[in-house]
């Protein structure tokens, strides 16, 4: 079977959603599984999908890729520092899950959350991040690695574009010329009443707003082909997820 590379947007605990968008997309274990982040804050079964991540990874070729969710939950988890901000947006699901926890398991999470990486650049010049970059030479010369999993002015700036600029053009965006694609989640595409992936210059976004009221979504990188769950609030009809 030819390896295909999957890219997985943003997952907010809907384990149910990911394990029925896997079974959609016949995901095997000759695929190549990228995930964008934002793993955890949202629905009610974040430990239960962090635990179905590490277990993924031992049968299949998965990068776990930061997102800024990860890091607010993995912050939470050393410290138990309150972040009101943070329970606010799926934050307390979070808590309520990792409530439930035992001490092992707290450990084994942390140990995923810190082992997560903010880029990843492949050899056919895709770079996958969950939330953008901000310096015009290239993630190589960021100066705030938080860029990597907070940033939305990458995908502001590709929204924004005029169309008919060419690379070469003298206003074109020089963030954007060191990447054929580039693909990312963070910012729901929900927000321009989309649920599905969109694309904007050369950047891709495959957050179709699984926290809030879209479903979650695989894309073959390649043909873009893509799979979908159903809407995540359908899977948890007794849940208010982040909406």
């Amino acid at each position: 079977m030819t390896t295909r590379t999957l890219v997985i947007g943003d997952i907010h605990a809907g384990l149910k959603a990911l394990e029925q968008v896997l079974e959609r997309a016949r995901v095997s274990t000759s695929d190549r599984l990228i995930f964008l982040g934002d793993y955890v804050d949202g629905w009610s079964t974040a430990v239960e999908t962090v635990d179905f991540l590490i277990d993924l990874k031992k049968t299949h070729d998965c990068i776990f890729l930061r997102g800024n969710h990860d890091a607010l939950c993995a912050h939470w988890l050393q410290t138990e520092e309150d972040n009101l901000t943070w329970l606010q947006h799926g934050g307390a699901a979070s808590v309520a899950s990792y409530k439930k926890a035992g001490k092992s398991t707290i450990e084994e999470h942390i140990r995923f959350y810190d082992a997560l990486i903010n880029y990843q650049l492949e050899g056919d010049n895709r770079i996958y991040l969950h939330a953008g970059f901000t310096n015009i030479k290239g993630v190589e010369y960021e100066y705030f690695s938080k860029s990597f999993y907070w940033d939305r002015t990458l995908w502001e700036l590709a929204l924004s574009l005029n169309p008919t600029f060419s690379k070469d053009h003298k206003y074109y965006p020089q963030r954007l010329v060191h990447y054929d694609e580039i693909f990312i989640g963070h910012t729901p595409v929900t927000r321009i009443g989309k649920t599905t992936p969109q694309k904007a210059a050369n950047v891709w976004n495959i957050d179709t707003g699984a926290a809030f009221l879209g479903p979650l979504t695989i894309m073959d990188v390649h043909t873009k082909e893509f799979w979908q769950s159903d809407p995540v609030y359908t899977l948890y009809p007794d849940e208010k997820g982040r909406n």
